[in-house]
C-alpha cells in the first residue's frame, strides 16, 4: 500500500513538474513576444497584457511570429476602430439590437459566459456598419470582463429556428468571423447553432470557406428533434438555469431590457467607456 501511495505521490511530482516546465516555456514565449512587440506595449498596456499575449499564443499554435504578427496587426485596428471606447449608449436600435444578441446573465457548466444571438427571429434596424459595432462592443465587453481566463472562455448560442436566406447577410457573416478569429482568437469556446433548417446547409457551405479549421471544430450544430444532438445541451448547460426555448428547464429567464442596460453601463463605466451627458468618455 505504501508503495503504491509513493508511486501516486511521484507521479503526482513528475505532473506538476511538467506543468511548471510548461508553464515556464509559456511564460518564456509571451516574453519573446513582449520584446517583439516593443513600444506598443506601452501603447497599450491594459490590452497587451500576459493574459492577451498567451491568448493569441495559443491561438496561433505558441508560434511567437505568427502571434507578434497578429497583435501587432490587432493595434493597428484598435488604435482605428477604438473598440475600448464603444458604450452602450453609442449602440442605436439598443432594445432591438440587444434583442437579437446579448450576454446571457447565466454561465455555463464551466463558468463560461454565454452569448445568445436570436438573428432569425428579430430583423435589424440599423446598418451593416452597426451591427458589426454591436459585436465588437460585446466582444470586448467579454474579452474585458473575462481578463483572468486563459481562451475559449464564451459559449455563442444562436437560434437559428425561423432563418432564412433573406435573414442573414453573408458580408455581414464573413466580416463577424475576420474580427473574431484575427481580432479576439481564442475567446469563442464553442459556437452552437440551435435547430437550424435544412436550408441553411447551403448557406453554411459558403459561409464556412472564411471559418479557419480551429473555429470550425468549435461548431456544433444541435436539432431539438435528434436527443443525441441535444444532449451537447445538457452536456454545456445546467438545464435548470438553460431557456425552455434551447431545450432547458427554466422559465424564469425572460430578456428585461433594463435590467441589461444597466449590467452593460456598469461595464462601460469600470472599463471607462462610458458617456457623461454631453457624450465624452470617461477615463
Amino acid at each position: 500500500m505504501s508503495g503504491q501511495l509513493k508511486k501516486t505521490t511521484r507521479g503526482e511530482e513528475a505532473a506538476q513538474q511538467r506543468a511548471s516546465s510548461s508553464e515556464e516555456q509559456q511564460q518564456e514565449k509571451i516574453n519573446e513576444v513582449r520584446g517583439l512587440l516593443d513600444s506598443l506595449t506601452e501603447e497599450m498596456p491594459s490590452f497587451l497584457s500576459d493574459a492577451t499575449i498567451r491568448r493569441f499564443l495559443r491561438a496561433r499554435s505558441w508560434s511567437t511570429e505568427q502571434a507578434t504578427k497578429s497583435l501587432k496587426e490587432t493595434v493597428k485596428w484598435r488604435r482605428q476602430y477604438r473598440p475600448d471606447a464603444i458604450s452602450w449608449d453609442d449602440i442605436p436600435e439598443t432594445e432591438n439590437e440587444a434583442r437579437r444578441t446579448h450576454v446571457a446573465d447565466y454561465l455555463d457548466k464551466n463558468g463560461r459566459s454565454v452569448l445568445v444571438a436570436n438573428v432569425p427571429m428579430k430583423q435589424s434596424k440599423v446598418s451593416a456598419k452597426e451591427q458589426i459595432k454591436h459585436l465588437v462592443y460585446l466582444l470586448e465587453y467579454l474579452a474585458t470582463n473575462s481578463a483572468d481566463e486563459q481562451d475559449d472562455f464564451v459559449v455563442w448560442l444562436t437560434d437559428f429556428r425561423g432563418w432564412s436566406i433573406s435573414s442573414t447577410s453573408l458580408s455581414i457573416a464573413r466580416e463577424s468571423m475576420h474580427i473574431i478569429q484575427n481580432y479576439y482568437p481564442g475567446v469563442i469556446a464553442v459556437a452552437i447553432p440551435f435547430d437550424p433548417p435544412r436550408m441553411f446547409e447551403s448557406f453554411w457551405k459558403i459561409a464556412k470557406n472564411f471559418v479557419q479549421p480551429d473555429m470550425k471544430e468549435k461548431v456544433k450544430f444541435v436539432y431539438a428533434n435528434k436527443p443525441e444532438s441535444l444532449k451537447i445541451m445538457a452536456d454545456i448547460f445546467d438545464l435548470d438555469t438553460l431557456e425552455s426555448s434551447f431545450g432547458g428547464r427554466s422559465t424564469g429567464t425572460a430578456f428585461h431590457i433594463n435590467k441589461y442596460a444597466e449590467r452593460m453601463r456598469r461595464a462601460d463605466k469600470m472599463r471607462g467607456a462610458s458617456k457623461d451627458s454631453n457624450g465624452h468618455n470617461h477615463n
